[in-house]
C-alpha cells in the first residue's frame, strides 16, 4: 500500500512537471510568432517556474492521489494566463499584437467555468482545485488591470490589487475569513471583471468607452467588496454577542477546518 500512495504522489507531482513543460512550449511559440523579447521570455519562464513550486508544494499537503481532470483544465488556463503575463510584460518595451494578447485571454474566460462543470460532473471537486482556480482568474485579472492601466491610468490597478488587499487585510482582521453565503451577484461581478478588462484592453472603443468600461469594472467590485466586508462584520458583531450570551450555538470556529476551507473556497471559485 505504501508504495502505490508513493507511486500515485509521483504520477500527480509528475503532471505539474509536465504543466511547466507546455508554458515553455507555449513562450517558445509566442517567441517564434512575435520576437518576444528578454522582458516577456524573462517573466513568462519565471510564471513558469513559480506556478510547478507552489502548485506541487500544495498537491504535497493537500495528499492528493490524482491531479483530477478539473485541475488539468485549470493548468491548462494557467498556461494561458502564463502566456498573458509573458506579452503583457514585452509590452513595456515593445508592442506585441493586440489580437494575440485579446486571443488568449479570450480563451483563458470562456475555460473559466469549464473546469467547475468537470469538477462537478466527474466528482472531484476540492478545496485544492477551488483554490487554484480562484488563483488563476485572481492573477489574470491584476495582469489585465497591468495592461490596461498602460493606457488609461494607474487606478485601473486597482482591479486587480483589491482582492490581494482583502487577502492582506484577513491577516490583520481574522473576522475576514469567515465563510460567505452563496451569491449570484458577486459570482457576477468577479466574472464581468475579466471581460470589461478585456473590453477596455482590446481598445476597439474611443478612450472614453474604454474608460467607461474599467470604471463601471471598478464600481461594481467595489460595490461587492464592500457589501461582503460589511456583512463579515456584522456577522462578527453578532457572533460575538452570541457567545457573549453563552446561548446554545457552535460557533464556525468549532467546525472543521477543512470543512470551512472547503466551503469557503467553492464558493468563492463557484464550484
Amino acid at each position: 500500500m505504501a508504495l502505490n500512495n508513493t507511486y500515485d504522489a509521483r504520477l500527480v507531482q509528475q503532471e505539474t512537471a509536465v504543466g511547466a513543460g507546455v508554458q515553455i512550449l507555449v513562450l517558445a511559440l509566442l517567441g517564434t510568432a512575435i520576437g518576444m523579447g528578454p522582458a516577456g521570455w524573462v517573466t513568462g519562464l519565471v510564471f513558469a517556474v513559480a506556478t510547478w513550486a507552489v502548485l506541487s508544494r500544495a498537491l504535497h499537503r493537500s495528499g492528493l492521489r490524482t491531479f483530477g481532470p478539473a485541475n488539468r483544465v485549470t493548468l491548462g488556463r494557467a498556461t494561458l494566463v502564463g502566456g498573458v503575463t509573458a506579452l503583457v510584460a514585452d509590452s513595456f518595451v515593445s508592442a506585441p499584437p493586440v489580437s494575440l494578447l485579446v486571443g488568449l485571454t479570450a480563451v483563458a474566460l470562456l475555460l473559466d467555468g469549464v473546469d467547475g462543470k468537470v469538477a462537478r460532473r466527474t466528482g472531484t471537486s476540492t478545496a485544492l482545485g477551488a483554490r487554484f482556480d480562484m488563483e488563476v482568474d485572481a492573477f489574470l485579472i491584476l495582469v489585465l488591470s497591468v495592461y490596461v492601466s498602460m493606457a488609461l491610468g494607474p487606478w485601473v490597478l486597482l482591479i486587480g490589487a483589491m482582492r490581494y488587499a482583502f487577502v492582506a487585510a484577513a491577516r490583520v482582521a481574522p473576522w475576514l475569513n469567515a465563510p460567505l453565503p452563496p451569491s449570484t451577484a458577486r459570482k457576477t461581478v468577479a466574472a464581468m471583471q475579466g471581460i470589461c478588462l478585456l473590453v477596455a484592453g482590446a481598445d476597439l472603443l474611443p478612450y472614453a468607452g474604454n474608460f467607461a468600461v474599467a470604471l463601471l469594472a471598478l464600481a461594481l467590485l467595489l460595490w461587492s467588496f464592500g457589501r461582503d466586508v460589511l456583512w463579515l462584520w456584522r456577522e462578527s458583531r453578532t457572533t460575538r454577542g452570541t457567545e457573549g450570551t453563552g446561548a446554545d450555538t457552535v460557533p464556525a470556529g468549532k467546525r472543521s477546518a477543512l470543512e470551512l476551507e472547503l466551503e469557503l473556497e467553492l464558493e468563492l471559485a463557484g464550484r
